[in-house]
């Protein structure tokens, strides 16, 4: 056992004891099991099963099942992992595949509704306790089955620094899901996007991890809503814990080279919110090794800060194959069995597909025979996922209404969501001479490049497809004036691209990545524009011809000759399905635009890592070229302007845990009305550890009718300027901060406060 599992043995387990005595007592008479008794504490109940289990029926619920080829016949799913909408299961497959054990979660099937009650009375009545399967399935911008809203990748919702949005979505991505007894989403990506090169930046909220962490703890939020117990909310699943986004060189799945000053500084501040204050009740743990030591394998991870110092009552569950790494990858164990007892005894409660099932759940009831698994640790492990299933109200209502899908799935009020979304995401880096917006009245129009027919969806949509129709060359000949002539090219002949370019009053040139260039495993050693895009771009740009660059894209892009030399630049990352509309709305001026970059454009991929937030000891030249980012964190423009006044602090009494009070009063000077993302960056100037630069403390997205002024309070937790300090211990270390509030992280700090 180590030195953590005794952490398992807490108060509320005693105290869960008690009640069980007394509800045996009470319920003798009728003769109910204490669990099944919903009017009981759920402690009571997770304490009356387990006593109740054997280790064998322990150790399935700690093991998830592949849902298609488990339960389905081949000709019965799309895929390998969604099963067609008229899907049937069949029962012999799941006689053979799951036995008389039940399951922990079962995972890749995509269930609609009746597919879904079939599976689960199939398992209810198979299993002699009448333990309930938990669904759970991907659902970063939707619930990916066929026909769902797909909603704007992460990275958009990131740069619309609007934590309301976020938590309605996570609300509608939660409804989609239950409607189809999905109980369970894989998601929200909470890594600190350090490395643009990372193939799956586009699923994060950028690389600062008090924006990460204020979206994330709304989203989870929406998701989990009041009460797990309903038809429209669902577990939420933070993931990769943790420091998954800071892998060496960028390659997906590699170590994290860090102290643990960084880690809790930076990596799991962006998880915490989610976990203290949404009491996110799923984790998943990540892939790699943090100082050469796996996160399934990391006791201090995932059970000293985890449980002991954050209270997290959910189940940690394997990232796929995890497990498996610390037998084949990592090589910090001799067998497949070491492995799943290290991960258990670490504080994993349950495996993805890491072994064969025989071998993972033999290994649990093998190390409980010989000592290396505890039965504390295993019914820790156990209690955790029976917890979800309890307060997901599945041991009363196993099963969802079939007519609940009809309206939710694809409704108006998600495609609104969904449209709202992309039009908040969309940020304008440049604008020189007030190229955009452009006239819904030109007479002709260039439409050019490989994304300017599709509305690019991003990772995880495989039940999606990119329509023409979404795309921004389609939703541009929907709104300008019906005598404006608008051509195309994809630009893969950049001779005639170019020729078309002659021939029109304006450009616009639809650029930047797609699927297999941006997403899970698709790491890239640059950041240029792939392909022969560059090309294009410079030859479209010699023409002369007013041009406006439109990047649809999962992570930043080293674009320094398109910011040179083209006059308009609009990034709307991978904006859904309604992304084209929100393209061309923003472009003709109907969406004034004022997304904000939640990361750090580079110049180039040589300057890597150019994250805003850096240590003040940081050298800032190189022989070849500028240092400095091409855009920096926070950046984004609009079609109005805004002064802000020199800001008011309020500084809190210096016992007690109060907040300090900046405010600022912020005038839109623009003759349209706009939005504004007013940030707040902070430095304590003398510490007992080195500090970054800046650092973002709290924001604000307002509207403005033109011409208008108001004032923007901010409040900054105590907390929040704690520094892990020399001692190794959270402290707010008195001294001198300064602080500025503006409109990116390029303000410059000059008031100050003083804290004693």
């Amino acid at each position: 056992m180590n030195n953590y599992s005794k952490s398992f043995l807490p108060d509320r387990c005693k105290f869960a004891a008690g009640l069980l005595l007394a509800s045996l007592i009470a319920l003798k008479a009728q003769d109910l099991p204490a669990y099944k008794n919903a009017s009981l504490p759920v402690e009571a109940r997770i304490a009356d099963l387990l006593q109740r289990m054997t280790p064998e029926e322990k150790a399935r619920q700690l093991d998830m099942f592949f849902g298609c080829e488990s339960l389905l016949d081949a000709n019965q799913f799309t895929n390998r992992t969604h099963a067609k909408p008229d899907a049937m299961l069949n029962p012999q497959l799941a006689e053979k595949n799951l036995g008389t054990l039940g399951a922990g979660s079962i995972h890749d099937l995509y269930p609609h509704a009746k597919l879904c009650n079939a599976v689960q009375a199939w398992v209810l009545k198979s299993n002699r306790l009448g333990i309930p399967a938990l669904f759970l399935e991907e659902g970063l911008h939707g619930y990916m089955d066929f026909d769902e809203v797909v909603f704007p990748q992460s990275i958009n919702l990131a740069a619309t620094w609007n934590p309301d949005l976020a938590q309605r979505t996570g609300a509608s991505i939660a409804a989609q899901a239950r409607a189809n007894g999905v109980a369970m989403i894989l998601g929200p990506v909470l890594d600190v996007a350090r490395d643009p090169r990372w193939g799956r930046v586009e699923e994060d909220f950028g690389e600062d991890p008090f924006l990460t962490g204020q979206l994330g703890l709304a989203y989870v939020r929406g998701m989990q809503g009041d009460s797990l117990d309903s038809d429209h909310t669902v577990i939420a699943e933070p993931k990769h814990f943790a420091g998954h986004g800071s892998p060496e060189g960028g390659l997906n799945t590699s170590p994290t080279h860090a102290g643990e000053r960084e880690v809790r500084s930076v990596m799991l501040k962006s998880f915490e919110p989610a976990l203290r204050e949404g009491k996110a009740m799923g984790v998943m743990a990540a892939y790699h090794d943090i100082d050469g030591v796996p996160c399934t394998g990391n006791p201090w991870l995932l059970t000293k800060v985890l449980r002991d110092e954050w209270g997290f009552q959910g189940f940690v569950l394997s990232d796929l194959g995890a497990i498996r790494r610390l037998y084949d990858t990592h090589h910090v164990v001799a067998t497949p069995a070491d492995a799943v007892l290290l991960a258990l005894n670490s504080g994993v409660d349950m495996q993805f597909y890491d072994f064969d099932h025989d071998v993972f759940q033999n290994a649990i009831v093998a190390g409980l025979k010989d000592g290396r698994l505890s039965e504390m640790v295993l019914n820790r492990a156990v209690a955790q996922v029976l917890r979800v299933k309890f307060l997901l109200g599945l041991f009363e209502h196993p099963f969802v209404d079939e007519k609940l899908d009809a309206a939710v799935r694809h409704s108006q009020a998600q495609c609104d969501l969904a449209l709202e979304s992309a039009r908040e995401s969309l940020c304008l880096l440049k604008n020189e001479n007030q190229l955009l917006p452009l006239s819904l009245n030109l007479a002709r129009i260039a439409v050019i490049g490989p994304n300017a027919k599709v509305a690019r969806l991003g990772d995880y949509t495989e039940a999606a497809p990119e329509k023409a129709e979404q795309g921004m060359f389609a939703q541009i000949k929907r709104i300008v004036s019906p005598k404006t002539e608008v051509l195309f090219s994809d630009g893969e002949n950049i001779s005639a691209a170019v020729a078309l370019a002659r021939k029109a009053d304006v450009v616009i040139l639809g650029l930047g990545e797609w699927q297999k260039i941006s997403g899970e495993g698709f790491d890239r050693s640059d950041l240029d524009l792939p392909g022969q895009q560059e090309e294009l771009l410079e030859a479209v740009a010699a023409t002369g011809k007013p041009a406006v660059l439109v990047l649809q894209n999962g992570r930043p892009l080293s674009i320094s000759w398109a910011a040179a030399h083209v006059p308009a630049i609009l990034e709307a990352w991978y904006p859904g399905e309604f992304g084209g509309r929100a393209i061309a709305e923003t472009l003709f001026g109907e969406n004034n635009p004022a997304g904000r970059l939640p990361i750090t454009f580079p110049r180039s991929v040589g300057q890597l890592p150019v994250f805003y937030n850096h240590f003040p000891s940081k050298n800032n030249s190189y022989v070849e070229g500028d240092s400095s980012p091409l855009f920096v964190f926070g950046h984004g423009l609009s079609y109005t302007t805004f002064r802000y006044d020199p800001p008011v602090v309020n500084v809190p009494a210096t016992d007690g845990n109060g907040e300090v009070e900046i405010s600022a009063r912020v005038t839109n000077t623009g003759t349209r009305d706009g939005d504004e993302v007013a940030q707040l960056y902070v430095r304590q100037t003398t510490a007992s550890v080195a500090t970054p630069v800046k650092a973002l403390k709290s924001f604000s997205r307002i509207h403005q009718r033109a011409g208008e002024s108001q004032t923007v309070l901010f409040r900054i937790k105590k907390s929040e300027l704690a520094v892990w300090s020399a001692s190794g211990e959270w402290k707010v270390e008195p001294g001198e901060f300064v602080f500025g509030v503006g409109g990116s992280s390029k303000v410059e700090l000059t008031a100050k406060f003083t804290l004693k």
